[in-house]
């Protein structure tokens, strides 16, 4: 129920602001393009170039500061002014990302990370960490939970040879994790995120048959060389109109 009406709570805000700027001038995107600084809530606030400007945000940090973004998100919540004057506040892991200079960030695992390549079908790189399941010893426990405790009932104390536990718990377990960069892609019809690998983009390239063919007739070998390059022709041939900055 909470989740929900958060969700609720975003659509009512984000579509306030998407009728502020109805009377825009719609343009074609290019590298040149600039977003308006301020937080987006959801994707659609991306699609409408109409996020929570930083006139509209409730903070002690100075407008003029060069980190000012930076330090607004360093808190666990953001408060700001809707268009009926209300004071708002949401949580930071519920909104989408934020411009700076004109720049898009987008969130992931609580990280914000630079847009770099965008269109119909935008791309970009983050760090993402994953749980490696190993222990100190450097072996992999297929049974391992972060849900165990020391009062499970299966804790053997760590002076005993008995330690493995086959419900999850390993009293050796360091809980270690990886973090590495990976690529990934957002449709711009519908806002959803994917891994960047071969399955998903040719999902994304079936809404233009003709590349979508040309690209699945290669090779697998080639496909995975040739999978910018086709990325790149999509948006050349579906380009992306956004109301303009002013």
């Amino acid at each position: 129920m909470k989740k929900a009406a958060v969700t609720l709570i975003i659509a009512m805000i984000a579509a306030g602001m998407a009728r502020a700027q109805q009377g825009d001038t719609l343009v074609q995107y290019t590298p040149d393009f600039k977003f308006r600084d301020g937080i987006y809530l959801n994707f659609d606030m991306v699609k409408t170039n109409s996020p929570i400007p930083k006139a509209k945000l409730f903070t002690s940090v100075d407008y003029n500061d060069k980190d000012f973004f930076d330090q607004v998100i360093s808190s666990e919540k953001i408060y700001f002014y809707d268009n009926l004057g209300v004071r708002q506040e949401i949580e930071k892991d519920n909104i989408w990302g934020f411009a700076r200079n004109g720049v898009l960030y987008v969130k992931v695992q609580g990280n914000f990370n630079r847009i770099t390549f965008f269109g119909s079908i935008i791309h970009f790189v983050a760090d993402v960490t994953t749980q490696t399941g190993y222990n100190q010893y450097g072996y992999y426990d297929p049974y391992y939970s972060p849900y165990r405790s020391l009062y499970s009932p299966y804790y053997y104390s760590p002076y005993s040879s008995r330690y493995y536990d086959p419900y999850g718990y390993n009293p050796y377990r360091n809980n270690s994790s990886r973090t590495d960069l990976e690529m990934f892609m957002i449709d711009f019809e519908t806002g959803k995120s994917y891994e960047y690998n071969i399955d998903n983009l040719e999902a994304l390239l079936m809404k233009d048959p003709e590349l979508y063919e040309e690209f699945v007739s290669m090779r697998n070998k080639n496909q995975k060389k040739m999978m910018f390059v086709y990325l790149r022709k999509f948006n050349e041939r579906n380009p992306v109109l956004l109301p303009a900055d002013k």
